[in-house]
């Protein structure tokens, strides 16, 4: 079989929009225990940008591949891989390099999708989801009927708290930045939908009853993060998973002090490598059952060609709605999403 395989690739750390370039790479011959996938769509994430950048916490060696998360189907197989593996929907190797049109994967690390789902939906659905997951289940035993907040509400990884701790019986609080993004959310099904401003650790002790909030989830810093931390309630947890802002944030300490919150980090790509395989398998299971049942979804903004991803990641880089997906054939996944 011919293939021409295109890749976004970078030979150094930099703007995306000096160091990302389009390259035709030589298809590597097949392994025994290798599959070659054929991607079908990928998304972008403000990590994929830090990895480019140079700024990410673990970087890849370069020359490198672009894109870390993407969906894709098996299309051929080595000689010691059963036959049954072919045509299945699969994950792309977050290693691998998902900008681009083929890669190889050992047949034993292959991570399988509901064949079901749109293929669109599938390419964000494992790495946003779940860092939600994790935060909602790993740091503080929720309990039906609790209340916890969250900064940057519409969000990638917001969107999967909101529809999660909904699934849980929990209220959730999103705070957004503009009016727009308030109306999305709310339309979206956001029941608690805010504007994340100095009002808001008022509203929520009137809001609770002064019971305040069990879990504030932070991916902003800066002044949000502060404001966060004067919403939750004692003994309760202060997650930062992200940090939009660069601003320096003072440390809460009356806070701390008084209410004894715990101030903690999350990273995805830690606790990932603290885990077995079939840890990590059973755990994406977890995530993608609810996405199988079509009890929740993701929505996505906009979809460019390969080609175009320099359009893609600056659309990525405004104020929308949703994820930015990249694909090698436009019309066809397009037809998949309807």
């Amino acid at each position: 079989m011919n293939f021409t395989n295109k890749a976004v690739r970078y030979k150094e750390h930099g703007d995306p929009s000096d160091v990302l370039f389009l390259e035709e790479l030589s298809v590597e011959k097949l392994g025994s225990r290798e599959v070659r996938i054929e991607i079908v769509a990928s998304s972008v994430h403000p990590s994929d940008i830090g990895l480019v950048q140079g700024s990410y916490g673990n970087l890849k060696k370069l020359p490198a591949v672009a894109g870390r998360e993407g969906v894709g189907k098996v299309i051929e197989v080595g000689c010691d891989v059963p036959k049954d593996v072919m045509n299945k929907i699969v994950a792309v190797p977050d290693t691998t390099g998902a900008w681009q049109s083929y890669c190889n994967a050992c047949v034993d690390d292959l991570i399988l999708l509901p064949a079901l789902v749109p293929y669109n939906q599938l390419a964000v659905s494992i790495l946003n989801p779940m860092t939600a997951w994790r935060l909602l289940n790993d740091f503080e035993y929720l309990r039906e009927g609790d209340t916890i907040i969250q900064n940057a509400g519409n969000s990638a990884v917001g969107l999967a708290v909101i529809q999660f701790a909904k699934r849980m019986g929990l209220t959730c609080i999103s705070l957004v930045r503009s009016e727009d993004r308030r109306k999305d959310l709310e339309n979206f099904g956001g029941k608690e939908v805010w504007l994340d401003d100095e009002d808001v650790p008022h509203r929520v002790r009137d809001f609770t009853n002064n019971k305040s909030c069990v879990m504030a989830l932070n991916s902003v810093g800066g002044r949000s993060a502060i404001r966060l931390a004067k919403c939750v309630s004692q003994g309760g947890v202060h997650i930062t998973f992200g940090a939009m802002d660069s601003a320096s944030v003072r440390f809460p300490t009356r806070n701390l002090i008084f209410d004894d919150i715990r101030f903690v980090g999350f990273w995805l790509d830690r606790w990932k490598s603290q885990k077995s395989p079939t840890q990590l398998r059973n755990a994406i299971e977890e995530v993608l059952q609810p996405l199988a049942l079509n009890e929740i979804k993701y929505p996505i903004d906009s979809v460019f060609s390969m080609a175009d991803f320099s359009s893609a990641i600056q659309r990525n880089s405004e104020s929308r709605f949703g994820k930015v997906i990249l694909t090698n054939d436009i019309e066809n996944l397009e037809k998949s999403m309807n």
